[in-house]
């Protein structure tokens, strides 16, 4: 079985709020050293052996996972070692 952590962030182009209110939380609670908060989505996804590993989490990726248009996304495929 494969699991894909996969990540999801919002383009450097395009403004992100809800990090934007994160990080005026932060400055507020006087953590001056916070420059900027980027915030972004998590998935852990495990898939059957059956099945290419890349190729199926590109098209989750582009069919629902990420706006391509706004947010950008990276994955890491790990090897799990079945009990």
């Amino acid at each position: 079985m494969t699991l894909a952590k996969v990540i999801v962030m919002y383009k450097e182009s395009i403004l992100d709020p809800q990090g934007e209110a994160v990080k005026n939380a932060l400055l507020r609670l006087d953590h001056k050293e916070v420059k900027d908060v980027r915030m972004g989505k998590y998935f852990e996804i495990q898939l059957a052996e059956s099945v290419d590993p890349e190729a199926e989490i590109e098209k989750m990726c582009q069919e629902l996972l990420a706006n391509v248009t706004m947010e950008s996304y990276r994955y890491e495929l790990v090897d799990e070692v079945q009990q």
